[in-house]
């Protein structure tokens, strides 16, 4: 199969599409890929690390109130199709891939207008801008929220699941050793995104010495931005902090409650693994779409929520302790979490992307 693949601006959209080109790879080992990305963002460096052929696009977001920069993302959007058009006509792939960032835009539209087969995938209970836009021109639409099906024309959306959570699914779990923890305490595992917040990180390390009297174990993931600072300061023994953990499904494996924020791929992971969560969503990204993720599984009685603006540390504390002493609530939820969790989204995405070409070329 010969892909190309197209996310940018945040690993939310990265991530998913890197895991749907580790399952084509897996099923398909011959295939070959091109990665089309920004020439600015994260994606730049990250996805050549992995060996992945990468072309870079001058595009910019769509600025939602009136602006004069609005003029130019015009500008290098349709650049940005011409280029892409000459990419595509070049590489000759059997199927086009979005998954979100407004880099996408240009390389769908382009690939619809050569005649190629497309696939988009939308991470989040909230659509965003490019997918809304792209919808007409994508022949395929995976969704990671149940919720999200209504937003686009049913005869080509699919509920597919975010695919990051087929690999947290089959991954093997960590030795609590690993992180200095005791295999006989329950866990509760606080994670505040890869590069952190400062607003967050400043009122959780005040909390973290309520932890003392506990007899649960605390690891608390503060971004690689924070950790510096806050590994200067002197926490009970019963939590541990990290910078960073790499394949954080290995540990949330071992958790027996997390507190997070609600970015899709984190929370595709928690409801995989049936993970009792606490979400803290960041009020900081566009359309509030962490607490709109959030609220999807709170409505179902799968999380519980807690808005960062009303942080205090007694509502953090007990709300952590009455959900791990209460077993009749901790257990309706992670039984809540198995009717919503998706273990096979990878798989589900590639059946969808093989229908799409099978009858155009035979498969290796």
């Amino acid at each position: 199969m010969r892909v190309i693949i197209s996310a940018g601006g945040t690993g939310g959209h990265i991530y998913p599409a890197l895991a749907i080109i580790n399952k084509i790879k897996k099923e398909e080992p011959k295939s070959e890929f091109l990665y089309i990305g920004t020439t600015n963002r994260m994606e730049k460096d990250l996805v050549p690390s992995f060996n992945i052929p990468y072309e870079g696009i001058e595009i910019s977001g769509f600025k939602r109130k009136i602006t004069l920069d609005n003029i130019k993302t015009i500008t290098n959007f349709f650049k940005s199709c011409k280029k892409c058009k000459k990419i595509i006509a070049e590489f000759n792939p059997d199927v086009v891939i979005g998954c979100g960032g407004y880099v996408t835009a240009p390389v769908i539209w382009a690939a619809h207008k050569l005649g190629k087969h497309t696939f988009i995938h939308e991470q989040n209970s909230v659509v965003g801008l490019s997918n809304k836009f792209l919808s007409r021109y994508a022949d395929k639409i995976g969704v990671s929220f149940e919720s999200s099906l209504k937003d686009f024309p049913k005869e080509k959306v699919s509920l597919t699941g975010n695919p990051c959570s087929e690999k947290a699914y089959n991954i093997k779990k960590a030795k609590k050793e690993e992180f200095g923890l005791s295999e006989d305490k329950k866990l509760v595992l606080v994670v505040m995104g890869s590069l952190g917040s400062k607003t967050i990180n400043d009122k959780i390390t005040d909390y973290m010495g309520a932890f003392r009297s506990k007899d649960y174990e605390v690891l608390y993931v503060t971004g690689e931005a924070y950790y510096k600072q806050i590994s200067k300061m002197h926490f009970p023994d019963n939590v541990k902090v990290v910078p960073f953990i790499p394949e954080m499904s290995r540990i949330m494996k071992r958790a027996d409650l997390m507190v997070s924020r609600a970015g899709a791929s984190t929370m595709s992971e928690i409801m995989t693994l049936n993970i009792p969560t606490i979400f803290i969503p960041s009020p900081y990204v566009t359309n509030n779409h962490q607490y709109k993720n959030a609220m999807d599984l709170v409505k179902k009685g799968a999380a519980l929520i807690l808005k960062e603006e009303d942080l205090n540390k007694n509502d953090f504390i007990r709300t952590i302790d009455n959900i791990l002493t209460d077993e009749e609530r901790y257990n309706t939820i992670k039984n809540n979490l198995k009717t919503m969790g998706i273990t096979d989204s990878s798989s589900r995405i590639y059946e969808i992307l093989k229908d799409m070409i099978m009858d155009d070329k035979k498969f290796y």
